[in-house]
């Protein structure tokens, strides 16, 4: 329904999920377009945030050991998700079956949920009527709020709120989300130059 609410057809939002297998980066995605983004500032906003994927093929590539051929078709189930269940089982054979049973499940529901939503979307007519445009943020908060659970992630939550919400007057739409993946660098630089003072004390 989100994606419907920025103006993606059925067919459009049904791809996303098919190719885009990553809900954070199909939120920032959308949430762009939503704002009035321009295709790359919101295709640059879901890439960074999808980044984190390809630290987590590094790491499954050893475990899995899959044969050369199949390893284009799994990477695309490389989420959070399957790399916690792969990793956490024992043997190599376990950490396959765990990783396939996980990615082809989260596949076939994320992909038949999102058909049913954008039906529905289509269904109820105005999505902007009905307040959509903020189900994407609202539920991207929802997922971020419980992994914040040190200080330091807090620190570069609230530094990225303010970088956002304080460029989003004067920058294109996308751009802001983008700037404010600078707030982790910022906050890990002062926390660095802390811990120098403090050393010097």
């Amino acid at each position: 329904m989100t994606s419907a609410g920025s103006g993606l057809t059925l067919w459009q939002t049904c791809a996303l999920s098919l190719l885009v297998f990553t809900g954070a980066s199909q939120f920032a995605l959308v949430g762009a377009l939503a704002a009035g983004g321009g295709a790359f500032a919101a295709a640059a906003g879901a890439f960074f945030l999808g980044v984190r994927n390809a630290f987590y093929g590094l790491r499954l590539s050893q475990v899995l050991a899959l044969p050369r051929v199949v390893r284009p078709f799994a990477a695309q189930w490389v989420i959070d998700e399957t790399a916690a269940v792969a990793l956490a089982q024992p043997t190599r054979r376990a950490a396959r079956l765990g990783f396939v049973v996980t990615g082809l499940s989260l596949y076939a529901l994320w992909n038949l949920t999102t058909l049913a939503g954008a039906l529905g979307a289509e269904a109820i007519g105005d999505t902007d009527a009905w307040g959509l445009d903020a189900a994407g943020p609202a539920v991207f908060l929802a997922l971020l709020a419980p992994m914040l659970t040190s200080t330091t992630e807090r620190a570069v939550a609230g530094a990225a709120v303010v970088l956002g919400l304080g460029l989003l007057p004067v920058l294109p739409a996308g751009v802001p989300v983008l700037v404010a993946a600078l707030a982790a660098p910022a906050v890990l630089w002062a926390q660095g130059r802390r811990g120098l003072k403090e050393g010097d004390r």
